[in-house]
This record gives C-alpha cells, sequence and structure tokens, in this order.
C-alpha cells in the first residue's frame, strides 16, 4: 500500500498532519479531546478528529470480526493503525511508526526517555496488536507508557504530559477512560507515571504494574471486556503535549 500524507488545516490556520495508507476510512484517529476541523463532508473524517485520516491498513477496519487465537500473540504495540500529528511538536516523527512499537524504554523516576513519539497539540494514534487483544481481568489489564518524570524529591510533583485513552473492538464503537486532567492525581489519564521499566537497560518487567511504571487502565472500569485498539489522543489545548513511548497488555486474550 502506498502511504499518504495528508495536510488538514483547521480554524485560525493550524495545521495538522495525518499519516495513513490509501484504504478506507477508520472511525479511529482523532480521539474525544482531538480538535475539530473543517471537513466539508466530501473525505473520509474522523468523528471528533483531528483531520481527515485513513486506515493504516493491516486491521483496524469498521466492523472487523470476533477476536481469536493462533497461539501466542503480541504483548505491545505491533502495528500503528492510524496517526494524526497535531502542531507545535515533531519529536520521534523521523522514526515513526517504529519509535511507538515493541517494550517501553524508560528512563526511571527522574528523567523522561526521548524514545517517544509526540503527538502534537491535540493530536492522536491508534495502535494494535499482532494476534492478541487486551482482556478484562483482575487490576490493570494495559499500561500506557509516557515519559513523565518526578521534579525534586516530591513524587505530586511531577512533568506530567496529558492524555485520553480509549479502546474498541472493532475499530468502530469507542469506550473512552475519564480523564481528570484539572489536578493531581490525573486519574484515569495517560501521561502522568513515570517508566521504569527498559528491558535494553534493566531487569524490570514492562507489564507488571507494580513496578514496570507508566500509566495502568483497566477494562471493567469502562465496562468493556475485550479491546484489540487503543486511541491515544492529547489533551488539546495544555501546554504540553504527550509523548507516546509504548502500550502493553497486561491481561492478554492469547499469551
Amino acid at each position: 500500500m502506498s502511504l499518504r500524507v495528508l495536510f488538514v488545516c483547521v480554524a485560525r490556520l493550524v495545521c495538522s498532519v495525518c499519516l495513513g495508507a490509501s484504504a478506507g476510512a477508520l472511525s479511529g484517529c482523532g480521539g474525544v479531546d482531538a480538535r475539530l476541523d473543517d471537513d466539508d463532508g466530501d473525505g473520509p473524517s474522523a468523528a471528533g478528529g483531528a483531520g481527515s485520516c485513513l486506515s493504516g491498513g493491516g486491521g483496524g477496519a469498521a466492523g472487523e470480526g470476533a477476536a481469536s487465537c493462533a497461539g501466542p500473540g503480541a504483548r505491545f504495540a505491533t502495528r500503528v493503525v492510524s496517526a494524526c500529528f497535531g502542531p507545535g511538536q515533531g519529536f520521534g516523527q523521523d522514526r515513526f511508526p517504529d519509535i511507538v512499537l515493541g517494550p517501553p524504554s524508560g528512563a526511571g523516576c527522574c528523567g523522561g526517555s526521548l524514545d517517544v513519539l509526540s503527538l502534537g497539540d491535540g493530536g492522536a494514534i491508534v495502535v494494535a496488536f499482532e494476534g492478541n487483544a487486551i482482556v478484562d481481568g483482575p487490576g490493570a489489564d494495559f499500561l500506557v507508557f509516557e515519559n513523565a518524570f518526578e521534579r525534586g524529591d516530591d513524587a505530586a510533583n511531577v512533568f506530567a504530559e496529558l492524555a485520553t485513552v480509549e479502546v474498541s473492538e472493532d475499530g468502530a464503537a469507542w469506550s473512552a477512560f475519564p480523564c481528570a486532567a484539572d489536578r493531581y492525581p490525573y486519574d484515569g489519564c495517560a501521561g502522568w507515571h513515570p517508566v521504569h521499566a527498559n528491558p535494553e537497560e534493566n531487569d524490570v518487567d514492562p507489564l507488571d504494574p507494580s513496578s514496570a511504571g507508566g500509566d495502568p487502565f483497566d477494562l471493567a472500569e469502562i465496562g468493556v471486556p475485550l479491546a484489540r485498539f487503543v486511541r491515544i489522543t492529547d489533551r488539546a489545548g495544555t501546554p504540553d503535549v504527550f509523548d507516546l513511548d509504548a502500550v502493553g497488555i497486561v491481561h492478554a486474550l492469547c499469551p
């Protein structure tokens, strides 16, 4: 498939970039916090999205069939289904999409990793897991890794770059985790827990919520039993933008 780069200029001359393959539209790019565009209805537009975003191919089309196992599946994101980069940042986009695939590259409590992809203001990304899905189990079901870090000796004084997280089983219907972005603790948001796991540098289990760091999400909190796609959307209009490191499955359909 040929990769297409689509520039979409929105209100107040702000431009965002949407990446995808030349396939049908996916209702996955442009989440609940993304900027609205000025689409006139003639092109494939994501509901509430940051632009007219196209499918990344290889699965994720609206209405896909039920998930099933053919052996152990991937526990970290293996595919970017769609990505819409908002304005303001471009860090990591030269290494897209590989930079967000696989396990995290955490830098510990007090230093943010540089192995990240900036989504830009209001940007959004949808990832999927080859041959696998997230299922509801006890406690956290999946982890989103950013590059948040603590400032000083106060764990509550954290440099946070927040995003809203949504999940979907079919790539069409999405369920969002309520994100309390107005004050610490930022319950339900991604982007405020430092990441400790880094398989290239330490032995911390990147899928153990008690030690890996990152932001934990429990499907039970939003009444979802299974999810194959994760959408992460930067909180538009805030001073800092979300930087994605990785997404990992704690409770997997195909472990």
